[in-house]
């Protein structure tokens, strides 16, 4: 994955807050660390990628200045997440405001010169506790809406008993049972690819369409019961086989498969279409495994695949209340799909305009010589369909 525009920031000089600060940043925790007298020390990449989520920029934080302070609650309002405005910022305070208040040399008179002004109607109403940890839920923003984010904040004290600061460490409202269930299902290299498109731009890349042959006649012979389960081990044998090479599991549909593979992460528009050669063959590979443990025959579980370039695809991650996806528009999806329906036979038809993005040493390692393919318009396939010959008729296609 290239890296992100900015560096993280640099562990606090106190070796207790430092040691605590690599913790939460080695478990790739959302975690705020900030000092004996809660000026900000250290701000995990977690939140500043997720608070920030435009233009691969990372959130920025005052570090050194007060957690509470005009500089930071002016800070707050760049972020795209988070408790990215004052009266967010003024929810999480008055929870910490008791914690800050016994830390504060100087009582209320001194905190109120300390954070923003229009914080201090809620330093009026703080009584000081000495508590060792405290809990509570805050309001942040996210996808327009507000949300709910418990906290715990913690403090920390050196080996000699005193107070090296405190740590603020938060995560989303979903259990941890919840999360893991997700996660344990999911892969983190396509978890933070998706993270990477998830402001939609122009991104040149290889498409992959395949889609299960004569389901409706499986669907007719099998149980509904037996029918869900064939498409759920293809469905996992197919993103399983994407995300190995490399690219990104678009929506599903039934039993279709549409997966995309970018050219900005790939490395070059010759990766990315080998990378996708590579996934449909390796799927191709795999669906005997799929009948066998459906205990169907292998020729029961056929796919066909229509592999094709887009150079114009607009590329993004839509998020809502139900779900988190990728989806592409543009001409070229909308052709791969008709290029994919003529695969009839459980073959694999690659278009033109991707094979020849091969360099040669790629097409060597595939095995395949694009300078000597002969190809055949869609059109003028026996298998062509009605659409196909419609919407795309002039595209050049082979087998591979």
């Amino acid at each position: 994955m290239p890296p992100l525009l900015d560096e993280p920031y640099a562990l606090p000089a106190d070796p207790t807050l430092a040691a605590v600060a690599s913790a939460m940043e080695g478990t790739g925790q959302w975690a705020w660390l900030v000092d004996d007298h809660w000026r900000l020390a250290y701000v995990t990449t977690a939140v500043r990628v997720t608070y920030a989520g435009i233009n691969g920029r990372l959130a920025t934080f005052g570090i050194g200045h007060h957690f509470f302070g005009r500089e930071q609650l002016e800070l707050c309002t760049t972020w795209r997440f988070g408790p990215n405005s004052a009266d967010y910022m003024a929810v999480v305070f008055e929870q910490l405001g008791p914690l800050i208040l016994a830390d504060t040399p100087g009582g209320a008179a001194e905190l109120r010169r300390v954070v923003d002004p229009r914080l201090h109607a809620i330093v009026d109403r703080l009584q000081p506790s000495t508590a060792a940890a405290s809990s509570f839920v805050a309001i942040g923003m996210a996808i327009e809406r507000a949300v709910d984010i418990p906290v715990a904040s913690v403090r920390i004290r050196r080996a000699d008993g005193t107070l090296a600061g405190t740590l603020i460490v938060f995560k989303p409202a979903a259990s941890m049972a919840m999360l893991g269930a997700y996660a344990s299902m999911g892969d983190r290299r396509h978890f933070e690819l998706m993270q990477r498109v998830s402001k939609a731009g122009r991104r040149p890349a290889a498409i992959l369409f395949a889609d299960l042959e004569g389901s409706s006649a499986l669907a007719r012979r099998l149980s509904t019961a037996s029918y869900f389960a064939v498409g759920r081990r293809l469905i996992r044998a197919a993103d399983s086989c994407v995300v190995d090479a490399g690219g990104l599991v678009g929506r599903h549909v039934g039993d279709g498969i549409v997966a995309f593979f970018l050219v900005e992460t790939a490395g070059s528009e010759s990766a990315a279409a080998r990378s996708c050669i590579e996934a449909a063959r390796t799927l191709r590979t795999t669906l005997a495994d799929v009948a066998a443990r459906s205990d169907l025959e292998r020729e029961d579980v056929v796919l066909r695949f229509g592999l094709h370039w887009g150079s114009k695809l607009y590329v993004g991650a839509v998020t809502t209340a139900g779900r988190f996806e990728v989806t592409a528009l543009g001409d070229e999806v909308n052709e791969a799909a008709r290029v994919e329906a003529c695969a009839t036979g459980g073959r694999t038809l690659a278009s033109k305009d991707l094979l020849e993005r091969l360099t040669p040493a790629d097409a060597e390692h595939l095995r395949l010589d694009p300078d000597r393919i002969v190809y055949t318009a869609l059109a003028n396939l026996a298998t062509a369909t009605e659409k196909a010959r419609r919407d795309a008729p002039a595209i050049s296609v082979c087998e591979v």
